[in-house]
């Protein structure tokens, strides 16, 4: 099979990278783990800086770190040298992206960070650059040559930091004990908060709009609160109000193919047992698996004396974006 001349210069991009990314690993060392220490230990925030392609690198390393546990910023350092410096605080921990690490606008900070007191964190591809030997701790992000064919643009060294950025912030999260649910607190707008923080309880229908029957009933009525309430199915419950089981649409088909008059059949006969339910307190995330596992549309929600306090409908997670 032939591969065209564009693939191939992609195909020769993605090896480099990987390459690059590859290396990495080899130069992890002490200084890692004490730019990790730093970080957990600073009482304010983790103020991210770099010029040109580092300091998109740096944006998106402070976006990772504030997302994860790690309160962090990112501060232009052109701008910090003009007034924005004021934003850092003895209390924070600077983290400065310099592939050179003899960037101007860059090493133009140092004396005023020594003045403050302010731990450095860098990361550059030259462990013997003006950044890295004023650093507290130097992460070193260097690699053998860019993807670019003329050495020039920044490529593989931008996926390194990028890679050992991403490093950095996980090793955080977990020396944090940072969880799933920590994470979507800070994600409170989109798919991923819906799925971790909607319980049960917030989308279930309850009162007026739970569906319910007593055991012993006409199976006419249990057709008749299934049509009332619109959910597809019923509870039906025992004298003490706990869920004996439920009756739905598919047990509906079921029972006509069973019986060819209804007018005397009761619900305890043709109900499902005991029926499948859920805690008000469960995450709706896991009442969708239940559902998809169980092949079910809808759910009845008990308490713990197992007696029904809600109906969970597909359509109503459907409409709440947990799915």
């Amino acid at each position: 099979m032939t591969i065209s001349p564009l693939r191939e210069s992609a195909l020769r991009t993605l090896q480099i990278e990987q390459a690059a990314i590859g290396g990495l690993q080899a130069k992890l060392d002490a200084h890692f783990d004490r730019a990790c220490e730093l970080i957990i230990a600073c009482q304010g925030r983790v103020v991210v800086t770099g010029m040109g392609k580092s300091g998109h690198i740096a944006g998106k390393l402070a976006a990772t770190l504030a997302s994860t546990g790690t309160p962090a910023f990112f501060v232009h350092p052109g701008e910090a040298s003009h007034g924005d410096l004021g934003m850092i605080t003895r209390s924070d921990v600077v983290l400065a992206l310099s592939n050179s690490g003899e960037t101007a606008e860059v090493t133009a900070l140092l004396p005023l960070l020594k003045r403050l007191g302010v731990p450095l964190i860098s990361m550059t591809g030259r462990t013997r650059s003006t950044l890295a030997l004023h650093a507290d701790a130097h992460l070193d992000s260097g690699v053998e040559r860019e993807a670019c064919p003329l050495d020039l643009a920044p490529t593989s060294s931008t996926t390194a930091a990028l890679a050992l950025g991403d490093a950095l912030a996980v090793a955080l999260l977990e020396a944090r004990g940072f969880t799933a649910e920590d994470f979507a607190l800070s994600h409170p707008g989109g798919t991923l908060g819906k799925r971790l923080l909607l319980r049960v309880k917030d989308v279930m229908h309850s009162g007026e709009r739970l569906p319910q029957v007593l055991l012993g009933s006409p199976l006419r009525d249990a057709l008749l609160e299934i049509t009332r309430k619109g959910l597809g199915f019923t509870c039906v419950i025992d004298p003490q109000g706990r869920l004996a089981g439920v009756y739905t649409d598919g047990d509906l088909r079921r029972t006509l193919d069973q019986y060819h008059d209804l007018r005397d059949v009761c619900v305890d006969d043709v109900m499902t047992r005991p029926g499948k339910r859920i805690a008000p307190d469960v995450l709706a995330a896991e009442a969708v698996h239940l559902m998809e596992e169980s092949k079910i549309t809808a759910l009845a929600v008990v308490d713990e004396q197992q007696r029904p306090i809600g109906a969970l409908h597909m359509h109503d997670l459907l409409i709440s974006g947990v799915i």
